[in-house]
């Protein structure tokens, strides 16, 4: 081995090298405040190791980044941790940055010669910010994709070069495929590049000027090995160990729903680390934005810049410490006041339990057997009854009516409902209310429309209290018949149980006792269209379609139609829209069969 290792030494000279790097002075001896530069290098060189890995398994489009993040944090081996490790890694580098800096600016050690050192530290700095902020993006998820559109947004306010700006970041006008392969062109190629040459340029400036000595020295001078080497060593390790708690404890980096230009995400905010910015820009609305997003955080950092050359002087270097103090201070209060307006805002809480859901949602449908289908992940969610049915009711149909008593998405409208409670709708406890002579006027039923003065209401209040105990026997068995028409996935097992049931109510219903053909048609059987809905096959799927599109249609209410809207013939609504709507509302929708 020692001739071979030799003749290495012959060809490279790394004996001289590794002499120089192990046995270099150390001003005072072994410091734990001289460890953060170490465990800078060493969160960098995972941050480098795990970023490759991950490339092996990414794909940077728009139609298969989310996909390729699922698959790296669902399906591959070790995935999850993989992007955990990458994800606080990063994380922990913003940290030991600014700890890094401080050290530096308290014990004096950007002062000359040391000026370009302290530069490239600052260049690096905002390197690693840059870095995280096009990571963000990469997941094409929701979170990551409206928090870069207001970070970009921010951009063009710049002057005189803002929008081009702008669209040179982004790609174009719109944020898509462009914008992503831009982002991951800068965070894995650029900026990397450009914090490896500034490392080689901060180390080879470090090496030149040497430590500078925290004074007065109290310990003699010793060599970096072994007393610091140790020393780095164990912070490295208490780093290691702390990302490793936040992985396990979070089981890797968050992954939201897929990106979707068309749905808005009011649950988007930047990473911890950015808040604070987030937060100032609110005390500058309109079109004072510039200060807030440029001009400030520009004068902060020239002051930075201007250290060295403020710090030549005893009272120059107080100022320069209370600076930086103040300044981490401030963006602390920031940071606080950002996440106390967000732990108060009952919206915001809204949108991060709807984010989860979706997040949650999107993985699921992932995970069916029909997987992700070829038009990209993003339609996971757009052709998901459960995702998008609430929605869309609360949009076009919560005006008038309820679901469980809200808007179907947990809010509650402003104008009271004038329109039957659709929570249940055409199963067996739903029309056992409708024919009840206490509820049918009540707002859960007619009690906001004009059908409660009506011909149904009347001949509940009127004549099914009348009934004979017979008569509400045939009355129970007719209501299981009809609610049988509609197929309900719910009620399944319940109306296979009880056919002979179904069949002597469907005779009931049809018959003279119940007098319920006097107005309604079911199948054979009753009025002509156009007096009352058609029973048959009511609460289906293909008949509830029917009946959004056009409720005025003389298979339903005609005339006597209550003011709603015929989306489908109006074009207020798409066909697609409408299928959502029915299949959220009969409860019809991809959940993972249980062991």
């Amino acid at each position: 081995m020692k001739p071979a290792l030799d003749w290495l030494d012959q060809r490279t000279g790394y004996k001289k090298l590794l002499h120089e790097t192990l046995f270099e002075n150390v001003p005072g001896g072994a410091r734990w405040r001289y460890v953060w530069g170490s465990t800078l290098a060493f969160c960098f060189t995972i941050q480098v190791i795990t970023g490759l890995a991950l490339w092996l398994a990414y794909s940077p489009s728009s139609q298969t980044a989310w996909e390729s993040v699922y698959f790296i944090q669902h399906e591959m081996w070790g995935g999850w941790f993989l992007r955990g490790l990458h994800h606080f890694t990063a994380q922990a580098m913003t940290v030991l940055l600014v700890i890094h800096l401080m050290q530096v600016v308290i014990d004096g050690a950007y002062k000359a010669p040391r000026e370009l050192n302290f530069w490239s530290g600052i260049v690096l700095l905002l390197l690693t910010l840059g870095l995280s902020l096009t990571g963000y993006l990469l997941p094409w998820d929701q979170k990551g994709f409206w928090a870069t559109k207001v970070a970009t947004n921010i951009a063009a306010i710049t002057p005189f070069i803002g929008p081009a700006l702008q669209k040179v970041v982004v790609g174009g006008n719109d944020y898509g495929h462009h914008t992503l392969t831009r982002f991951f062109a800068l965070h894995a190629g650029f900026i990397p590049g450009a914090i490896i040459a500034f490392i080689g340029v901060h180390i080879y400036l470090f090496r030149r000027h040497g430590i500078t000595p925290k004074e007065p020295r109290r310990r003699p001078d010793a060599a970096f090995w072994p007393d610091q080497v140790l020393r780095d060593a164990v912070a490295c390790l208490a780093v290691l160990l702390v990302v490793l708690f936040l992985i396990f404890r979070f089981h890797g980096a968050e992954l939201g729903a897929p990106a979707d230009p068309s749905e808005q995400f009011s649950a988007a905010r930047p990473e911890w680390y950015f808040l604070f910015l987030f937060e100032l820009l609110k005390y500058f609305p309109g079109g004072t934005e510039i200060w807030g997003a440029i001009v400030i955080p520009g004068v902060l950092m020239g002051i930075l810049a201007a250290m060295p050359f403020v710090g030549n002087w005893k009272l120059g270097h107080r100022f320069n410490v209370t600076f930086l103090w103040a300044m981490l201070v401030g963006i602390g209060a920031l940071t606080f006041l950002a996440l106390k307006a967000d732990r108060g805002n009952p919206d915001y809480h809204a949108a991060v339990l709807a984010a989860e859901r979706d997040a949650h949602r999107a993985v699921l449908l992932a995970q069916s057997p029909e997987g992700i289908p070829p038009t990209g992940a993003v339609t996971l969610l757009r052709q998901d009854a459960f995702t998008q049915g609430p929605k869309l009711f609360a949009k076009n149909c919560a005006s008038c009516h309820r679901y469980d008593g809200h808007d179907g998405v947990g809010g509650q409208p402003k104008d009271a409902p004038s329109a039957a409670d659709l929570k249940g709708f055409a199963s067996r406890e739903w029309l056992t209310g409708l024919l009840d002579p206490e509820k049918i006027t009540t707002p859960h039923y007619f009690g906001g429309s004009k059908l409660q003065g009506g011909k149904m209401a009347k001949f509940v209040k009127n004549d099914v209290v009348a009934f004979s105990a017979e008569a509400k026997t045939d009355l129970a068995k007719a209501l299981t018949a009809l609610s049988a028409e509609a197929r309900l996935k719910t009620q399944h097992a319940a109306d296979q149980r009880d056919a002979s049931l179904i069949q002597s109510g469907t005779k009931a219903l049809i018959g003279t006792t119940l007098g319920c053909m006097d107005c309604h048609k079911f199948h054979d059987s009753g009025e002509e269209l156009g007096s009352a809905p058609d029973l048959t096959g009511y609460g289906s799927r293909e008949w509830l379609i029917d009946f959004i599109h056009n409720p005025e249609h003389p298979r339903f209410y005609g005339s006597r139609n209550d003011r709603m809207p015929a989306f489908g013939e109006e074009k207020q609504l798409t066909t697609q829209e409408i299928g959502l709507i029915t299949d959220w509302l009969r409860g019809e929708w991809y959940e993972p069969k249980k062991l």
